[in-house]
């Protein structure tokens, strides 16, 4: 059986993100079982809905979005928190891709969050509430481990990569058990 594909959503758009750096050093420790690539969400509009209605055709980019992400099997987030939530751009993300009404793309796919975050809390504000956005997308959610990395900058050395023991083994763990979530979980 090929690799189930999996689409790695970054919420930071800043070029020397952490959440991408942190996304990179699990996409190379994932199993083979899971194909992972980074799907950009920077350069679609904004939603609103008056661009595809009555008989307007919506945006290129989120056209392209909405077919890229349909053949995807699973959704791996990484978010940053911005004011106790997930920044706009991964917000619009979902939003794009859940539109328009009944032909959401996100529906039955199997996904899981890490919130990265150079605070102690970790991101634990956007974690949760981007879990309430999957229980209404219908997405079958990890649930455990959960994944809140916190002090994020002192985790990493000077190329971007994971510096400690300790948690390289906990990514690990948490990729190699959401590779089991996508397995059990996802629809093919």
């Amino acid at each position: 059986m090929s690799a189930y594909k999996i689409a790695v959503i970054v919420g930071s758009l800043r070029k020397d993100s952490i959440n991408r750096k942190f996304a990179l050093e699990l996409m190379a420790m994932a199993p083979q079982t899971l194909a992972m690539q980074i799907v950009e969400i920077g350069e679609l509009p904004l939603y609103n809905q008056d661009l595809e209605e009555d008989g307007a055709t919506a945006p290129q980019a989120w056209q392209q979005f909405r077919q890229h992400m349909q053949g995807m099997d699973g959704v791996l987030f990484l978010t940053p928190e911005y004011n106790r939530s997930v920044p706009a751009a991964l917000k619009n993300a979902i939003d794009v891709g859940s539109r328009p009404y009944g032909a959401s793309i996100w529906s039955g796919k199997p996904a899981a969050i890490v919130s990265v975050s150079p605070g102690a809390t970790g991101g634990f504000g956007a974690n949760h509430h981007l879990r309430q956005c999957m229980v209404f997308l219908d997405m079958p959610l990890l649930q455990q481990p959960e994944a809140y990395i916190g002090g994020a900058t002192k985790l990493l050395d000077e190329h971007g990569k994971i510096n400690n023991d300790s948690s390289r083994q906990f990514l690990q763990k948490f990729v190699d058990t959401f590779a089991n979530w996508v397995a059990t979980t996802a629809r093919r």
